[in-house]
């Protein structure tokens, strides 16, 4: 039960609180309100604001992405293009209300959770948020790992350890400032786009299918195979940890603490993240794209596994550079996702638990807890089975998403909770159908990878 809301003025403003108790631990406290915003020009105010929406983007193109989008791509053409951008659309959505939770209630969404649910269910949400990150970490050490194979000939096992060393590069960027890793992470995506624009020339794709791909066709639907390509682009595409990691790092920049201020603040952010979501759909639409383009107009229709592509690249498209190329995008996508992933994994342990421990111990908890799995099978099975690791990453990550949506819009459409910035009927109806149409499709990838 919701405690009985209360008015507290703050800033000279009314505010209507619909929260149990104040939340006196500040999401990030090392970094919390540490960049400052001018109060000068629009420009500058989005350039202050801009960041937290590419740290965010960076797990909507993470190489957990890589294997269904090739699939999709390699099997059925460019048909799948439409479900990539709808996915996109449900993530620009759900990252607005990140955006408008973290910034009107001073919370992230682990810490909101742990004001509105009962003990018992937050820790069920706790464990089921970090077998998420784990997940989410493990298809991030196997990419990378991959990636260093590729273009070093390291073996997996060994590139699984190497991953390990960014922890230790989060920590000295972060002691420099949040700034510094919001740079590494858009230099990193920058990388990745420039290679991908380069595949793109190589391929040279006709414009006309390219742009039919985006338009919904029923087709989808009636296809058992096409549909279940089309549930894991859903499923690997929007994020839980995301939720938990915007709603936080937005938190990042001083804002005033005004109306006024608040809603100016929701503006410049939700540019920035929109922004930086259609620059991870044009990567995740290029991944399709190439495959459709290079493997399914050639026949090799069954080109799923990154390692494969890796080898065909080359050959079919007639340029020596474009499976560097791809490698290099793998790599950075690897490594960039890896420096989001151990932040909301901080974020979420103190979030749910309000205990705070060393940000090495707890980066280094959430690494092993990717790198034992993935070295263990790789061990045993060999690494041949590195495609079934990233697959069955996107199932718990599948499992968790319907536990991290549902609160974020519920949260986010309570009056008492959000006062005048509460979500309007149309927005809590896009938002609502949204998260039916995640949980629907999500349950189905659940239920069709336990069945084979």
């Amino acid at each position: 039960m919701v405690g009985h809301p209360k008015y507290l003025r703050l800033d000279n403003c009314m505010k209507f609180e619909g929260w149990r108790q104040a939340n006196e631990t500040p999401s990030l406290r090392e970094v919390h309100r540490s960049v400052p915003v001018p109060q000068t020009s629009f420009w500058r105010k989005l350039l202050a604001f801009s960041g937290p929406g590419f740290l965010v983007a960076v797990g909507y193109m993470d190489p957990g992405n890589w294997a269904t989008d090739l699939a999709g791509g390699a099997q059925f053409g460019y048909r799948l293009l439409w479900v990539i951008l709808l996915s996109n659309f449900i993530a620009m959505l759900l990252q607005h209300l990140c955006i408008k939770l973290g910034v009107v209630s001073n919370r992230d969404l682990a810490q909101a959770c742990r004001d509105h649910f009962s003990k018992p269910i937050n820790f069920m949400l706790w464990v089921l948020c970090e077998l998420a990150i784990a997940a989410c970490d493990l298809a991030e050490v196997v990419g990378s790992a991959v990636g260093l194979q590729l273009l070093f000939g390291i073996p997996i096992l060994w590139g699984c350890l190497i991953t390990g060393l960014d922890v230790m590069l989060v920590l000295w960027l972060q002691n420099r400032g949040f700034r510094y890793i919001e740079a590494i992470v858009v230099t990193l995506i920058v990388v990745i786009g420039g290679c991908f624009g380069l595949e793109l020339l190589f391929a040279s794709p006709t414009l006309g299918p390219v742009m039919a791909g985006f338009m919904p066709n029923t087709e989808t639907f009636q296809h058992p195979g096409m549909l279940m390509i089309a549930i894991g682009i859903l499923g690997a595409t929007v994020m839980p940890h995301n939720l938990y990691l915007h709603s936080s790092i937005v938190q990042t920049r001083r804002v005033v603490q005004t109306d006024e201020g608040k809603k100016e603040a929701i503006k410049f952010a939700t540019i920035d993240s929109t922004g930086a979501l259609f620059f991870a759909l044009f990567i995740n639409a290029s991944i399709l794209i190439i495959a459709a383009s290079v493997f399914h107009w050639s026949g090799h229709h069954q080109v799923a596994e990154i390692q494969e592509a890796y080898r065909l690249l080359s050959p079919l498209v007639g340029v020596g550079a474009a499976s560097t190329l791809f490698a290099v995008a793998l790599l950075a996508s690897g490594q960039n996702s890896t420096l989001t992933g151990t932040l909301a994994g901080q974020i979420v342990m103190e979030g749910f638990l309000n205990i705070r421990i060393r940000p090495w111990l707890r980066r280094l908890i959430t690494r092993s807890l990717a790198i034992v799995p993935a070295m263990v099978v790789i061990g045993i099975y060999g690494e041949a089975h590195t495609t079934d690791l990233l697959v069955w990453s996107q199932v718990i990550l599948s499992l968790q998403l319907s536990f991290a949506v549902i609160p974020l819009v519920m949260f986010t459409s309570d009056k008492l909770k959000m006062g005048s910035f509460v979500n309007p009927f149309w927005v809590k109806f896009l938002a609502w159908s949204s998260t039916i149409v995640i949980v629907v499709l999500n349950v189905k990838f659940l239920i069709d990878q336990l069945l084979g």
